[in-house]
């Protein structure tokens, strides 16, 4: 299945010159939905991975359900104060400003084998703090995976030498 035909392309949004790529024609869509996992699966079914971490909130979205689909346990990505136990931080930089991302200190465990998901790989800061959360707790990062990639943004460059999958790109 073609996914980049169902991904809907917002023009000027949210700001003149931006062309937002928008999923949530591909994910109201089942059998696209179905695809898109499934074409995931058949990537990281062969590589003993044990967990898979996802940002909040569209990376839940793909790596909930990719999560699940083989088989492993899902540990959410969170923005400060929303997870209700010790957790570990990481602030990263934003075009205008900082962000930071937080996950439970117990979510992983040192050499555990994990895969992170996202919908979109764009510069890269907001993977590279995720993969930062994650090497803190001594995990085997096996690799990165997204529904999308913007190429011209150059966000593999931020990510290391980690291997990146993505099916559709632009």
């Amino acid at each position: 299945m073609n996914l980049k035909e169902i991904i809907r392309v917002i023009p000027d949004f949210p700001q003149p010159g931006i062309r937002f790529k928008d999923i949530t024609t591909l994910l109201k869509n089942g059998p696209a939905y179905q695809s898109m996992i499934n074409q995931l699966v058949d990537i990281y079914k062969d590589k003993k991975i044990d967990l898979v971490v996802g940002p909040e909130a569209r990376g839940f979205v793909i790596a909930a359900p990719l999560a699940y689909a083989l088989g492993v346990g899902f540990v959410p990505v969170r923005k400060p104060n929303k997870l209700p136990h010790e957790t570990i931080e990481v602030t990263y930089d934003l075009e205008y400003g900082q962000d930071s991302l937080v996950m439970h200190k117990d979510a992983i465990l040192p050499g555990q084998r994990v895969l992170i998901a996202d919908d979109l790989l764009a510069t890269g800061g907001t993977i590279a703090a995720t993969l930062e959360l994650v090497k803190q707790l001594g995990a085997d990062v096996v690799g990165a995976a997204f529904l999308i990639e913007l190429t011209y943004l150059d966000g593999r460059e931020k990510l290391g030498d980690i291997d990146i999958q993505t099916l559709v790109q632009y």
